[in-house]
């Protein structure tokens, strides 16, 4: 199962209270003062990690909660420090605070990894309260108490290339043709539910990062079906793939399924409208219907300052090697091709 938002609560461990107490030993009549200092509570750590997919298990446990810092001993000793909590979130995941609702942290990168809440500091032992004055003292300082915080999680997918379109458009069957990812495929709108990402191999140990995204319909942007909760992961999304389809007995004209999503996207992002875009038509088996279709669809994308539009079938793999570098060259432009 995926989620993308969760709510939690996190709250670091207390450090441990400084002793009060004086050395004995035998034959020594007057010890000095000797309680040794607390040791740290545990602090809550957020990670990115590409084990990681989806926020369902983080927002299942719901707390976390550090351990307190051990108390300080004799002669001395201090107290052991905690150990931390450790929570392992997608690459992608924004951290904003629940109660007022700005942005704490941003994990866009793998590997990264922030201390969301501090554990408290050890108090000191009475062994450091001795002056020339003061030669017993018994002052001992407790732990101080670690931070928490009311958070809420929000995935934003990382990929390089955002596949979008209409439902039954063909994005599901190319991420699998092109990836090892597993998307459901049918002949019924709606049957990609949630992101799925999958990694491209190119030659010259290259790769593309894609993700599918649920397919959008008019008014998206608006709340309806089931797109606009997802466009936020397009955001992450260097270069966006629109899937147009072109078969004759496709439901939508190639023309106006273009149209819509280009609306869309300008109602939802000006940035995300003005990012760099290919668009496909999808199920072009080179017959004459699907043809003719493809023809009116690259007028009316070219028209729009768009480049030309790449006839696709990922079926019979017709265009899939072509575009896939045409879609490297556009997420790395100016990178030279290794032989």
């Amino acid at each position: 199962m995926f989620r993308d938002e969760a709510l939690i609560e996190v709250a670091a461990g207390k450090g441990g209270d400084g002793m009060s107490s004086f050395h004995r030993e035998k034959y020594v009549q007057k010890g000095g003062p000797d309680g040794g200092d607390g040791g740290r509570g545990g602090d809550v750590i957020l990670a990115a990690s590409e084990s990681v997919h989806s926020l369902l298990r983080v927002a299942r446990a719901h707390r976390y909660l550090a351990k307190d810092g051990r108390p300080g001993g004799t002669n001395q000793r201090s107290g052991r420090s905690a150990e931390h909590v450790r929570i392992e979130v997608p690459p992608g995941t924004q951290v904003f605070d629940a109660e007022h609702g700005n942005l704490l942290f941003d994990l866009d990168e793998r590997d990264s990894q922030v201390v969301i809440v501090k554990g408290g500091k050890g108090g000191l032992g009475n062994q450091h309260f001795a002056t020339s004055t003061i030669q017993v003292p018994t002052t001992a300082y407790p732990g101080k108490p670690g931070e928490k915080r009311h958070l809420r999680l929000e995935l934003k997918v990382i990929a390089e290339v955002g596949l979008l379109g209409l439902p039954n458009a063909g994005k599901s069957t190319f991420l699998s043709t092109v990836t090892a990812a597993q998307p459901k495929i049918a002949s019924y709108p709606f049957t990609t539910l949630v992101p799925q990402v999958g990694m491209v191999d190119l030659s010259g140990y290259r790769s593309l990062l894609l993700a599918d995204l649920p397919g959008l319909v008019k008014g998206a942007s608006d709340g309806l079906g089931l797109g606009h909760t997802f466009l936020k992961h397009l955001e992450r999304c260097s270069v966006l793939l629109q899937f147009v389809d072109v078969h004759p007995e496709a439901v939508d004209d190639p023309v106006e399924a273009f149209e819509v999503l280009d609306r869309e996207l300008q109602l939802v992002s000006s940035d995300l409208h003005s990012r760099p875009r290919l668009v496909v038509g999808t199920k072009h088996f080179e017959d004459e219907g699907s043809s003719e279709r493809l023809k009116c669809l690259d007028e009316a994308v070219q028209a729009a300052g768009h480049q030309p539009v790449v006839g696709l079938s990922s079926v019979l793999g017709t265009g899939v090697p072509g575009l896939l570098e045409q879609l490297w060259k556009l997420v790395h432009p100016g990178d030279i091709i290794p032989s």
